[in-house]
């Protein structure tokens, strides 16, 4: 337990999350937010004189300040080598999703942590939405039985509009399917505490199709418990006139009844004709703000998170099955060697 200030910083502003994830650290009480680094300058050194943080030169002059811990918002790519250096200096992390973009950089990172007996979470807010955590409790109370199906769909805009690495095969390691299955595949393993045993999926580019990387895609998991479930993870909201940045609802099929939730529908929609696009104003539950508070309350109370790097990894596994079944046409059975 510790009684002094917790200490986190930012491993580069890659992903566009670093602002909330600033905000909520600030807002926490026993928090000092030490500051940021990013491998690209000009990006970093805007980003502090936007948000008025302290910038450091590079990783390292971050990690010599012995931060408790912190928080990884690079390109995909660099996840795994940014979580080994943090671990190499003893530092807690919570690591952006996806985890990794292959098996192996999600089992090198596993073993730096463990290695260096730090903690590692993988960041997902979802398991911190107010209504998706109430449905985990009606499932844990036997509300619905056994689930048969899950049905969900996470789509949302191209995040090229934010952020241009998201459509570089290189440093995102994919497109819609990379992006888009994580936060359901592990909401799915939460509900059903099973395992994926059989992912089988289609990719396309039928929306966006001068991208490089895939921007639709359906997947179909089944679990090893029976469950059978479906996500839809494809960029298929117009980038100028919807009013939402993404979405995430799901249905949950049971024994003794269906339980439906959105997990973004509590938002007000402004359309104003001066700003040309509709506007939408969340005022609901921070599922963001909640996931930086179990990451400092896990540093403070020296416990592991309740969402893992092993649930980061499995996930991840998830994905990677959906890629290979994509390009084979063939369902692939899990677990991956």
């Amino acid at each position: 337990m510790m009684d002094r200030a917790i200490r986190i910083g930012i491993l580069s502003v890659a992903h566009l999350h670093a602002v909330s994830y600033i905000a909520s650290l600030r807002m926490i009480p026993g928090v000092e937010f030490i500051g940021i680094t990013d491998d690209d300058e000009a990006r970093g050194l805007a980003f502090v004189k936007q948000q008025n943080v302290r910038w450091y030169p590079n990783v390292d002059a971050l990690l010599s300040d012995k931060p408790d811990g912190v928080i990884i918002c690079a390109e995909n790519v660099y996840h795994e080598p940014l979580i080994r250096q943090a671990a190499a200096s003893s530092v807690h992390i919570l690591c952006e999703k996806p985890l990794t973009t292959t098996l192996e950089a999600g089992r090198a990172a596993l073993d730096a942590v463990k290695a260096a007996g730090v903690t590692l979470m993988t960041a997902f807010p979802m398991r911190f939405s107010a209504p998706l955590r109430e449905i985990k409790t009606a499932l844990t109370a036997g509300a619905l039985g056994h689930i048969h199906a899950i049905n969900g769909v996470n789509q949302g805009q191209m995040p090229k509009r934010h952020r241009t690495w998201f459509v570089d095969p290189h440093l995102a390691g994919g497109g819609a399917l990379m992006d888009h299955i994580v936060h359901l595949a592990d909401v799915m393993r939460w509900y059903t505490e099973s395992e994926a045993v059989e992912v089988y999926a289609q990719s396309n580019r039928i929306i966006h199709p001068d991208e490089a990387v895939e921007t639709g895609g359906l997947v179909m998991i089944t679990f090893a418990n029976g469950t059978f479930a479906s996500i839809d993870c494809s960029w298929s909201k117009p980038l100028t006139s919807y009013p939402t940045w993404g979405g995430l609802a799901l249905d949950v099929i049971g024994e003794k009844g269906v339980i439906n939730a959105d997990a973004f529908r509590q938002n007000l929609t402004i359309y104003s004709e001066a700003d040309g696009r509709p506007i939408s104003g969340y005022w609901g539950s921070d599922s963001d703000h909640a996931m930086i508070a179990e990451f400092v309350a896990a540093i403070r109370e020296g416990r592991a998170p309740s969402v893992t790097g092993a649930d980061g990894y499995r996930a991840t596994e998830i994905v990677v099955a959906a890629y290979r079944s994509a390009a084979s046409g063939q369902p692939i059975q899990l677990p991956l060697t």
